[in-house]
């Protein structure tokens, strides 16, 4: 309870009482007020850009030769981290990507699936309560694509402004199934929406924007931060699964389309080479441990 509506309630329940008992009383509302939590209060500004590295998540597979189409992992199994990223700026706060859903972690020890194993440790619900935020607080919500591993607790979020690729939505809409899972992110039949078509300033200042990076899905997207103190960063999605994609074009045989997915490597690439930026690759265990540990923050 605010404090105007604290007083304002206790006068008007207490119009017959003396006046000096009803000045004290208003004065111990507002006192009450002051020292109670505000539900309803938004989360507090913070004065710079920040990345938040939340783990939504990990995955083992049993071979990783799905991931290049010139054989070089046959046989290798490989471990990896699905991260939600939380980005606070003076004007709101984005949420980029939600991992593999927090049901998962009603299931200890994870579940199995035809190529591997799933596991969720800790809910990003729990994290958002950790930083001091709320569904409520997240001003937009995006993702790189919509495989299920990246919209898992989207529905969680159905009052944020949904940041959309068009493309990636007719695509994903036009073919459901286990890899594409509308039930999972299809709050934004109802939700504020922005559909984008290509490249996005997210809070209009070139502090935060979503960068166009077709290939693995019609309308994949990475996002470029730049950061006061750490400069530009860029979280790949799922342009890269592995860092030995980025570093010899590697490309998935399941991508939807080869030679954009190499046109895709190459802009980040020299996205990287000009600003002298920071590459994050989405699913590689070694990024994410080089960044702050929860809830620390990147700046």
């Amino acid at each position: 309870m605010r404090i105007g509506s604290a007083i304002t309630e206790v006068a008007s329940k207490m119009k017959s009482a003396p006046a000096p008992f009803l000045a004290f009383a208003c004065i111990a509302a507002a006192l009450l007020a002051t020292a109670a939590p505000d539900s309803s209060r938004a989360a507090d500004p913070v004065p710079s850009v920040r990345l938040y590295a939340l783990d939504c998540g990990r995955i083992h597979l049993k071979d990783k030769g799905i991931f290049s189409d010139t054989f070089e992992y046959q046989g290798q199994s490989v471990d990896m981290v699905d991260p939600c990223w939380v980005i606070r700026h003076p004007k709101g706060t984005l949420l980029w990507d939600t991992g593999l859903g927090d049901k998962m972690a009603e299931t200890p020890g994870g579940v199995d699936f035809e190529l591997g194993h799933m596991q969720v440790d800790v809910k990003l619900l729990d994290q958002l309560k950790a930083i001091g935020l709320t569904p409520a607080d997240i001003t937009y919500i995006s993702f790189s694509h919509t495989h299920f591993d990246h919209t898992g607790n989207a529905n969680e979020f159905p009052d944020a402004t949904w940041i959309l690729n068009r493309k990636e939505i007719e695509w994903a809409e036009s073919r459901p199934g286990p890899v594409v899972n509308l039930d999972t992110f299809n709050a934004y039949l109802n939700a504020k929406t922005q559909m984008i078509d290509g490249d996005y300033d997210v809070f209009g200042d070139g502090t935060v924007w979503i960068l166009k990076t077709p290939g693995h899905t019609p309308g994949h997207q990475s996002l470029m931060l730049k950061l006061k103190k750490a400069g530009t960063v860029i979280i790949s999605g799922d342009l890269f699964h592995l860092r030995d994609n980025y570093r010899f074009r590697r490309v998935p045989p399941f991508n939807v389309e080869r030679a954009d997915t190499l046109a895709s490597i190459d802009r980040i690439d020299t996205i990287l080479r000009n600003t002298k930026g920071r590459l994050i690759v989405h699913h590689d265990p070694q990024d994410f441990k080089a960044l702050p540990a929860f809830p620390k923050y990147l700046d």
